[in-house]
């Protein structure tokens, strides 16, 4: 797979075997050394990979997006089209901050931890393009113009979209979109527009599915759609959080390290540190508003066209998930800028194989998991030998059971020629 999306372009053997081990068996770089040479019998001495990292820092980046690039662009059939981004924050295990990792906003629920943010790129299918670093207490809506900016000068992207969530939507950013003539679908934030405009909204007939525009500028509209999927949702998130509210609340006082830490605070009428009363008004007008949801944009898209584009953003959260979960990108225990942008390049590339895995496994009829096919393969052996006279090696797969040859055409060197 490293070799099939291109990075075998990047003459660096410490680079792939660092990718592979993220992938097959993601521990610390001292645990990672143990690993190959036990299973790959590769002899790589940890202080070169930590010498390897203060040097990766610096001259990856932008070969390893170039690669990535071009074979999304390649699976895509030539061309990128809509480009999703997020943001997420990476913890440390350290109580010592410094001009990288600050303490900020934790998506992670890691407040006190000092972290970085990390902005993502990802096209139609979730397929990583591009990556940015931020100081841990950077606000995310300034983190998106300057990488769609590079992106876009860097990859001469033409005739694409931009996605993002309401949490990057503001008025600066879309300013400077519209400055830049970029298309744009963007999460709005319902509540906050104006009162002429929630009146509007909310005199709206509530039928399921059904979408209305509203012409906000010269070249943007305002989509509101109502979905009673998402109305039964906010029901029971609203309820689950007054219920542990008034759980709090039945003394008649309720401290600030006990409120609600899921947004459900708005409900409280706080007057001092401890003193607090649920607002039962506040929770009725919210009832109100379950099931809308509005987008930004300036594409000529219909509605149900925006719609459908912004709901691909679950992309980049599975990629954020995959990459903190599976590939075990944080908690990091670097300290030094250097070796966190080292670990985090060798997460990208290591996500895009990851990837690109996923989607052979889905070509090729294989209905199993990146993650099952990893499992099953580990418990393949492969047997070599060495014939003493003519020093022929002699390799022998041995796929003995049936979940083994589930698997069994991607251990076959012919079908990788045609793949």
């Amino acid at each position: 797979m490293f070799q099939l999306v291109g990075f075998d372009k990047i003459d660096d053997e410490i680079l792939k075997h660092l990718v592979v081990s993220r992938i097959c068996q993601p521990r610390s770089k001292v645990a990672t050394v143990d690993y190959l040479k036990s299973y790959y019998d590769e002899d790589v001495e940890l202080h070169k990979i930590y010498r390897y990292l203060d040097k990766l820092h610096d001259k990856q980046k932008d070969k390893v997006q170039q690669i990535s690039v071009e074979h999304t662009r390649k699976i895509l059939g030539g061309k990128i089209g809509l480009v999703f981004y997020d943001v997420t924050t990476l913890y440390f295990e350290t109580d010592t901050a410094d001009e990288l990792r600050k303490t900020g906003f934790s998506k992670d629920g890691k407040h006190a931890c000092p972290q970085i943010v990390l902005g993502l790129l990802v096209s139609s299918g979730g397929y990583p393009l591009a990556y940015s670093i931020h100081e841990g207490n950077k606000y995310e809506g300034h983190t998106m113009l300057p990488v769609v900016k590079d992106f876009v000068k860097q990859f001469d992207l033409q005739d694409f979209v931009v996605v993002a969530d309401s949490g990057l939507m503001n008025n600066d950013n879309i300013a400077l979109l519209e400055q830049k003539n970029y298309k744009y679908i963007l999460g709005a934030r319902i509540k906050n527009e104006s009162k002429s405009i929630t009146k509007w909204i909310l005199s709206l007939e509530k039928e399921d599915g059904k979408f209305y525009e509203y012409q906000k500028t010269a070249t943007s509209r305002l989509i509101v759609g109502y979905s009673q999927n998402r109305a039964r949702k906010d029901h029971y998130n609203r309820e689950k959080g007054i219920k542990r509210l008034e759980k709090e609340y039945k003394s008649g006082s309720i401290t600030k390290d006990k409120v609600n830490k899921r947004g459900y605070n708005k409900f409280l009428e706080i007057s001092d540190d401890i003193k607090a009363s649920i607002n039962y008004d506040k929770i009725r007008e919210d009832e109100r508003w379950d099931g809308l949801k509005g987008y930004i944009t300036n594409t000529n898209l219909t509605a149900k066209a925006v719609y459908e584009q912004y709901s691909e953003l679950w992309q980049v959260e599975r990629a954020f998930r995959i990459t903190k979960g599976t590939l075990e990108l944080r908690p990091m225990f670097h300290f030094t800028k250097k070796r966190i942008v080292a670990h985090l390049c060798i997460c990208f590339v290591a996500y895009k194989v990851y990837k690109e895995l996923e989607r052979i496994l889905k070509s090729e009829d294989i209905n199993l998991s990146v993650d099952k096919v990893l499992d099953i393969a580990k418990t393949i052996t492969t047997l070599k030998i060495k014939l003493p006279i003519s020093n022929e090696t002699i390799t022998k797969t041995m796929l003995l059971t049936p979940r083994h040859k589930s698997i069994a055409k991607l251990f076959d060197e012919n079908f990788w020629n045609f793949v």
